[in-house]
């Protein structure tokens, strides 16, 4: 048995022991979790450096901080998330007790990518905890620092039989994806994830994949320009332009390209200094492969704005490409890395054209103060998510889902997301043995009476949604009437009576409003 095989085979027998369902159990684990990232900041920061060139403060700021943030929203909401969740009755299931009850899927396996390797690895963990799972983490081996970290020190911290690190490279990728899982979430590009999701079909298994793309940039000429190119400035060359969401190309109008090129540059100069090789928080390609693969995009264009570069170091310089075309080299894959090519287009119509001819992306950006114009490209395009007016930030909101479309992924994580993504969520029907005369027009012989009695209560059964509220508010109008009447009567009317009103009006709209959330489970 592989050292692949027989991780996934403990993992396998522990979660079948049920350890891992108690809520308390899945709490408990989440928070030395969290410990982890706490207590070991110094050996993860050091990782990063090595493999990323990323500081101390980066690695906090756009990793560990939104996991510790994950960690905290999940284990203050868990209890209501994993609770039985009512749902609308009709006539046939008026005493019928409904319910969706979300239950753990069973042993998953979580891929991780590195260009953020502890977020995109443990974002998906924290999910598979939360839901009750087992997952066998498989972290990226391009960073190896950051993979060794996470394989000596996670298990100090955590159960090892029901969540173990297996590192190693393409084979034993390979091994653990030959092996059966209940789910896989895979972070990476797509023609991986075109192997994980065939290995995972052999299986049926249900797979997530976040594959990223070339996300478009569209700058309306009339907005405000230099705050637009500044927030664009920092969200593509962060982490060396190595973000799955980071803008992919700027999609202007050929009048404002020299003010756009002339603002990102002194944004340029402003984040990294005149020196950004030498700058702590400007980072590095993760290897030599991508190195070559990165400068070879830029041999078709034409460089507005940096260029250089060092092997030595993989160095590449924030770069700024103009009047760039379809047909370019750098437009014909996602870049994932610190170049930013500028496509002059007509307009707002120019770029949804543009748009609408590639792959749907992870995201789409937009910078206008026009929300007419902003509501347009979001009718008219499809991707994994839109950002007006900034970059990057929507990844940070858990109560957005994260994912993509299409060609960009499919599936979705973060916060409850998360939580129902990594859960079965399982419909549940409680009958009374007794009321047999309802179900008298479901058996033979069929007759046109019995399909009419069908009829009206599956078609033309009235909203008991809408009827609650139209008796509580036929309540409520009672009630006011009665109040009146004795106001009229009484010379000073006692001023408890209309706060006992007041407390009637609230609990009676809440009451009619919440009718199909109502739920009683024994």
């Amino acid at each position: 048995m592989s050292r692949e095989q027989l991780a996934v085979e403990r993992a396998r027998r522990a979660f079948s022991t049920g350890r891992s369902k108690p809520l308390a159990y899945r709490i408990r684990q989440l928070n030395n979790l969290r410990r982890f990232l706490v207590e070991r900041q110094s050996e993860i920061a050091e990782a990063a450096k090595k493999d990323l060139n990323r500081s101390e403060v980066g690695i906090q700021l756009f990793e560990t901080l939104g996991l510790e943030s994950e960690i905290q929203l999940v284990i203050k909401n868990l209890k209501k998330w994993a609770a039985p969740r009512a749902v609308e009755k009709n006539l046939v299931t008026l005493s019928d007790t409904l319910y969706i009850q979300p239950e753990p899927l069973g042993v998953v396996l979580v891929i991780g990518a590195w260009n953020y390797p502890w977020a995109v690895t443990l974002f998906p963990l924290i999910g598979a905890i939360a839901a009750g799972n087992a997952a066998v983490v498989k972290p990226s081996e391009v960073c190896v620092h950051t993979s060794k970290v996470m394989e000596e020190l996670l298990n100090a911290y955590l159960d090892k039989e029901l969540y173990p690190v297996v590192t190693g490279g393409v084979q034993e990728t390979q091994e653990l994806l030959k092996q059966r899982f209940d789910h896989i979430v895979y972070t990476g590009n797509s023609m991986v994830g075109r192997i994980v999701m065939e290995a995972a079909a052999k299986h049926l298994t249900p797979v997530t994949l976040e594959l990223g793309g070339k996300s478009p940039c569209y700058i309306d000429k009339d907005c405000d320009i230099p705050l637009a190119c500044r927030r664009v400035t920092w969200g593509k060359f962060t982490n060396c332009g190595q973000t799955c969401i980071a803008p992919d190309y700027v999609l202007c109008e050929a009048s404002i390209q020299d003010r756009v090129i002339d603002e990102m540059k002194k944004c340029i100069k402003e984040f990294y200094t005149d020196d950004p090789k030498s700058f702590l928080d400007y980072g590095r390609i993760i290897n030599e492969r991508h190195f070559r693969r990165i400068l070879a995009m830029t041999e078709d264009s034409t460089v507005a704005v940096g260029g250089e570069s060092d092997h030595t170091e993989c160095y590449i310089a924030p770069t700024i490409l103009r009047d760039v075309k379809a047909g370019s080299k750098v437009m014909q894959e996602e870049i994932f890395g610190p170049l930013l090519p500028i496509v002059p287009v007509s307009g707002l119509e120019g770029a949804i054209d543009f748009i609408n001819q590639g792959e749907k992306s992870l995201v789409i950006y937009v910078f206008s103060t026009d929300k007419k114009l902003i509501n347009r490209l979001i009718e008219e395009t499809s991707s994994g998510a839109v950002l007006a007016n900034d970059c990057l930030v929507h990844y940070s909101v858990s109560s957005l889902p994260f994912g993509g479309v299409g060609n960009s992924g499919m599936g979705c994580y973060h916060g409850k997301f998360s939580f129902d993504q990594l859960s079965h969520l399982r419909s549940c029907m409680v009958r009374p043995l007794k009321n047999e005369g309802m179900n008298s027009m479901r058996y033979p012989p069929h007759t046109p009476g019995k399909l009419g009695w069908a009829r009206f209560f599956l078609v033309q059964a009235p909203d008991l949604a809408l009827m609650g509220r139209v008796g509580a508010l036929a309540v409520l109008v009672a009630v006011a009437g009665i109040l009146i009447n004795v106001s009229t009567l009484t010379p000073h009317p006692v001023p408890q009576v209309w706060d006992t009103f007041v407390h009637l009006v609230f609990c009676i709209s809440i009451n009619g409003l919440s009718h199909k959330n109502r739920l009683e489970v024994d």
